[in-house]
């Protein structure tokens, strides 16, 4: 048998068969695989058998047996099907019918230091890389012992993420100090067509699933020569946020230093192997004349972790010269001790990191540079984006500059490694072209954080512009000029309709309409299992994300929507639809739809161009306030309150039922009336200073109230039992935004988000909060920090959002459901929520509250699995503000819920949009 060969300069071995067994294909649908068993359809509680076939609608007969695949040397894996008729199945079904599933399984041995046998040393850990993969497991190689095993199902870095931080996996059992040990690797394996294309864009007749997957040794150094060969804690280079440096100055102030925790914890009674960092700073000695500030709130990096010490230049005199190219940075360090957050001073330790350092030449007229730029979410989570300064700056008397233009990045490009994305942007001679990550390549398709993270930059790039280049400023709330392609083209459909008065135009090159038309849902188990009812209940976590639902709000703005004729990744019908729906909504709108005849999804001038130019002058030249005719009519449609901006200065705050659409139909005219239709909308303000108002009548109802001299009036209906109208609030807490209305909110992060588990000994639950603190890292760059129980309740939380893991009877917990005046109470064991009672063997729920605390709880260990699959760290899980689910889920996928819903507004149950078994 061939097999791949990992060795590292430890003693300890690991040997990998590059042979596997596989299993499928099998229909699903992308995000199906949260609700089902990576193993599906395996019981992993039984032995493989590898004679036996299992049902499958892609197969003639209707059942599919095992085959084999072989990886090469550096583990790149191809699986694909060529005996499926998969033309047959996309000649009724599209391209979702080429979407499936299959289950792979391998074998790896571990083989001891055979110098040392017989000594006990701490287990050796594995450094484990899975592209394209969903989730994997090492389970161990004796068979008979997994009835009583819980397969740890660790997420893959399914978008080939190009900063991903290294993944430490742990053995499931300790392997033999005298002879070598065998062990099985099982990795479910799914074929997107948004990761791997249209086959036929490859030429070839059927879908190819690509995945990489290597295992080497990460072990302990042998405590009889040193505890320590290196630090416990090493620089993680690929995480630096740096800014570019222009006349020996930082651009920006917010400095990242990416660092990873190499230490063991090796008393599994003890929680060793957890550190601090106490400080940082550039020493004196080295003369460049720069401090640091740490912006972080204690930085505590737990065993494996990877986090990015967030710090800021201080203003000062200094200034690196040119042919300086690292900046030495020292960092203190000291082991965490329950008792004490810093340690002991003799305990610590301080090692130098060289930041790189890139010098480029400030711009001019004719020639420029793309500049890296930085800020800081909430003192933590330094995040990096670029921007092509304009030709000219503002002088007096010429008007200032104009609004900016935010260019949303497609699905998979590095701002920084790829240069292509910012070289096709057209730069401007008045306007700042900003450019934002949207916290990685694929970030939440522009939603939620990664919508945050591109408003975000813009609030940055002004204030960076205050110190030093006054003369290129643009206001401080000025709006914006959305583009985008592809991924950024739906992005900016999505930012341009949530977010309407911000925005001045749109444009939008070959963005899809909304996901689930994108790949439909026509070739999944989803619809098998469940009522019809619950469908509708899980698919509102989709709601928020359906750019066409949102449509009527662009109605009022200039929009040139882009198309190649030739698109095989994003079918042209997408942006001829929401074209349409557009005008359906506004017959005269101003939008411009051109299809370039036999061009592809990408060409390098999609959007630098005569005719996009040309209409960003004609933007550029004009207020576009919307016309004044003698009644100006316009709907704003909201799904979430938190995630939805004002149009025309009214703004939805609540809706009356969570789930649903809320809808302000707004009809003014040139004599100061407004005339207000409220659909499923309980709270709403005006912005008086976007329009003289003397009359106001909503649902019928004059309002009328010397409030309406205020700048904002705040209307809401009045809940008295025996009124059903609106009145006027004098006054209301300022921002208030109703809570989310989906578990993905907590991903909506202004700053580090808190961890909670029972202890921070070794349990499931640490593993859990390992994993998710990874995910983070990997698919959103955000950090995360775990904490116990204990020192939650003792204030050591930041504020910022929280996840929960089991602590079902600590205070915390009841403290958190009594402040939210929560429905759900914890009794005798088990989970209660509108007199029902949750107490299945395996039944894990999640749940997001008003101040965006998202509980993970579990009556077992399997059951905690089945809930951390369904953290929504990907767009499209369904998963509303709370979900129960049982082991039947590892089969029939959403068929195994026991109850789903949405809040009732603040963290009550909402009988209309919750479904219980």
């Amino acid at each position: 048998m061939d097999v791949m060969t990992c060795t590292i300069d430890t003693e300890w071995r690991v040997v990998m068969s590059r042979e596997w067994d596989v299993l499928g294909p099998f229909p699903i649908h992308a995000r199906e695989q949260h609700f089902l068993s990576p193993a599906f359809p395996l019981d992993l509680s039984k032995n493989i058998d590898l004679t036996r076939t299992y049902p499958s609608a892609y197969a003639d007969g209707g059942y599919v047996s095992w085959s084999k695949a072989n990886s090469d040397e550096h583990g790149n894996l191809k699986v694909s099907h060529p005996n499926i008729r998969w033309e047959q199945l996309r000649a009724t079904e599209g391209w979702a019918a080429l979407q499936h599933h299959n289950v792979l399984r391998t074998y790896l041995t571990v083989y001891p230091p055979y110098s040392k046998q017989g000594i006990i040393e701490a287990d050796p850990r594995l450094r484990v890389e899975c592209l394209q993969g969903a989730y994997f497991s090492i389970l161990p190689g004796d068979e008979t012992t997994w009835a009583t095993h819980v397969s740890e199902w660790h997420m893959g870095n399914v978008y080939a993420l190009e900063r991903a931080p290294v993944q430490f996996v742990s053995l499931p059992t300790s392997p033999c100090r005298d002879k070598t040990t065998r062990y099985q690797v099982v990795l479910g394996g799914s074929y997107e067509i948004r990761l791997f294309g249209d086959p036929r864009s490859y030429n070839s007749e059927h879908p190819i699933l690509s995945i990489n997957f290597t295992i080497s040794i990460d072990a302990l150094p042998s405590l009889e020569t040193s505890p320590y060969l290196v630090t416990p804690v090493l620089h993680a280079p690929a995480h630096d946020v740096i800014p570019d440096f222009i006349y020996g100055r930082p651009f920006s102030s917010t400095l990242g230093i990416g660092l990873r925790n190499v230490d063991f914890c090796r008393n599994t009674k003890s929680i060793s192997g957890w550190w601090t960092v106490v400080s940082a700073v550039i020493p004196p000695c080295v003369g460049l004349g720069l401090s640091l500030c740490n912006l972080s709130t204690t930085t505590r990096l737990a065993p494996t972790q990877t986090h990015i010490l967030t710090l800021e230049f201080q203003p000062g005199p200094g200034v690196i010269p040119i042919d300086i190219t690292e900046l030495p940075v020292d960092i203190t360090i000291s082991p965490f001790h329950a008792e004490s957050a810093c340690g002991d001073v003799d305990e610590q330790r301080i090692f130098r990191v060289n930041v790189p350092i890139r010098h480029i030449p400030m711009w001019t007229s004719v020639s420029y540079t793309a500049i890296r730029a930085t800020y800081n979410l909430g003192f933590s989570n330094p995040t990096i984006f670029l921007v092509l300064p304009p030709r000219y700056p503002d002088k007096e008397g010429e008007g200032g500059l104009k609004e900016p233009i935010l260019a949303l990045h497609g699905a998979g490009v590095d701002i920084i490694n790829q240069t292509f994305w910012a070289d096709s942007l057209p730069r401007q001679d008045k306007a700042w072209v900003i450019i934002p990550s949207g916290r990685t390549s694929w970030g939440l398709d522009w939603h939620g954080p990664s919508a945050a993270d591109a408003f975000a930059a813009v609030t940055a790039l002004h204030d960076i512009l205050c110190i030093g280049f006054v003369d290129w400023i643009y206001p401080r709330d000025t709006k914006l000029i959305v583009v985008g392609h592809s991924n950024g083209g739906q992005g900016a459909w999505y930012i341009a309709s949530r977010w309407p008065d911000k925005v001045k135009a749109v444009v939008a090159a070959a963005g899809y309409i909304k996901s689930q038309a994108y790949v439909p849902w026509t070739m999944s188990r989803f619809a098998h299992f469940i009522d019809p009812a619950l469908r509708a209940v899980l698919e509102t976590s989709l709601l928020p994300d359906d750019n066409d639902l949102f449509l009527s709000n662009l109605a009022h703005t200039p929009v040139l929507a882009i198309h190649g004729g030739m698109d095989d990744n994003v079918p042209s019908w997408h942006t001829r639809e929401a074209v349409s729906v557009l005008r359906e909504w506004n017959p005269d709108a101003d939008v411009t739809y051109h299809e370039e005849p036999g061009q592809p999804h990408w060409w390098f001038e999609v959007l630098n161009n005569a005719r996009v130019q040309a209409f960003l002058d004609r933007v550029y030249c004009s207020s576009y306030d919307a016309p004044k005719t003698k009644c100006r009519k316009f709907t704003l449609t909201v799904a979430v309150p938190a995630e939805s901006g004002p149009l025309g200065g009214w703004r939805v705050h609540a809706l009356e039922v969570p789930g649903r659409l809320g809808r302000l139909e707004v009809c003014e005219d040139d004599e100061g009336g407004v005339n207000v239709k409220a659909s499923n909308i309980s709270v709403v303000s005006f912005d008086l200073s976007k329009a003289s108002v003397h009359k106001l009548v909503i649902n019928s109802q004059n309002i009328l109230h010397a409030s309406m001299e205020a700048r904002t009036i705040w209307l809401e209906q009045d809940t008295n039992r025996n009124s059903t109208g609106w009145k006027v609030v004098d006054s209301y807490v300022e921002n208030f935004q109703q809570p989310y209305g989906r578990a993905q909110a907590i991903l909506s992060a202004d700053g580090i988000i808190d961890i909670v588990i029972p202890s921070l000994h070794h349990s499931s639950e640490l593993s859990a909060a390992l994993r998710i603190t990874h995910n983070l890292r990997t698919y959103h760059l955000l950090d995360a920090r775990i904490v116990s129980a204990h020192e939650a309740e003792n204030g050591l939380v930041c504020g910022g959002n929280m996840v929960v893991i089991g602590c079902a009877d600590s205070l915390l917990v009841k403290d958190l459901l009594r402040r939210s005046q929560s429905e759900w109470s914890y009794e005798g064991g088990a989970w209660v929520l509108n007199n029902k009672k949750f107490n299945t063997p395996t039944s894990g729920w999640t749940s997001s509250t008003a101040n965006t605390v998202l509980f993970l709880q579990s009556s077992d260990p399997g059951g905690l699995e089945r809930a951390l699959r369904l953290f929504p760290i990907r767009t499209g899980v369904l998963v509303p503000d709370w979900l129960v689910i049982d082991e039947g889920a590892d089969r029939i996928g959403a068929g195994g819920v026991e109850g789903a819903g949405s809040n009732d507004g603040k963290w009550g149950f909402n009988a209309r949009m919750s479904w219980l078994n």
